[in-house]
């Protein structure tokens, strides 16, 4: 099973930058895809951002052009780069790691995001 650290959170304000980080261990992290996911209070986990080992990626409508996800396999670690945030980015921030439809890590604390003046 994959572990995972997610680490960079905190507090910003509106129109403020974060870059989220993902440290992965227990697999070959170059052939697994990999992805942040969020969960704001009372709203189920969403996909935010997710790289392919090949290096696609794939955004929500809600944060293109304003996050961008990338990894580097000599670290084993994937990121998520975050500008122009908004309040409604608030939530608590997850990666994990997929490979043929399935996850393969288990869903860590998280890292907490929160955009508020």
């Amino acid at each position: 099973q994959v572990q995972l650290v997610e680490s960079g959170g905190g507090l910003v304000q509106p129109g403020g930058s974060l870059r989220l980080s993902c440290a992965a261990s227990g697999s070959i992290f170059s052939i697994n895809n990999m992805g942040w996911y969020r969960q704001a209070p009372g709203k189920q986990r969403d996909t935010v951002a997710h790289i392919t080992s090949g290096g696609s990626t794939n955004y929500a409508d809600s944060v293109k052009g304003r996050f961008t996800i990338s990894r580097d396999n000599a670290k084993n670690t994937v990121y998520l780069q975050m500008n122009s945030l908004k309040p409604e980015d608030t939530a608590v921030y997850y990666c994990n790691a997929d490979l043929d439809g399935m996850f393969l890590g288990s869903w860590g604390q998280g890292t907490q995001v929160t955009v508020s003046s």
